[in-house]
């Protein structure tokens, strides 16, 4: 019988989906951050969990095309009670993920491999 999934893995997924759907290139009014605010704290108000979906979108966005929205839906976040002691920590967290991501596939690069 497979394992439940994890009730604050749904949380931040849900959190994520939320902060990236309000947030926009440009800079948000304060009739746009209030709704995504509202929004995000019907989901949950644990500043552990915004932490981390703020840390990640700004850690693994940073230096990329879609940073400023990243920052945007981050700021949502931050704006519904992200935790700033665990903000940092998620930041770094963030940006560990986006270098392994930007790795080449296994094999890639070496003498002989394909790609």
């Amino acid at each position: 019988m497979p394992t439940p999934p994890d009730p604050d893995r749904l949380l931040v997924a849900q959190l994520f989906g939320t902060a990236r759907h309000h947030a926009r290139y440009q800079e948000p009014t304060e009739a746009e951050t209030a709704a995504a605010v509202a929004e995000l704290q019907e989901i949950t108000r644990r500043p552990d969990l915004l932490a981390e979906v703020a840390g990640i979108l700004i850690g693994a966005h940073a230096g990329k095309l879609d940073e400023t929205r990243a920052k945007a839906a981050a700021g949502f976040c931050v704006a519904a009670g992200a935790g700033p002691e665990d903000l940092e920590w998620w930041v770094a967290t963030g940006k560990e993920r986006r270098a392994l991501a930007d790795l080449p596939p296994f094999g890639a690069g070496r003498i002989g491999a394909p790609g």
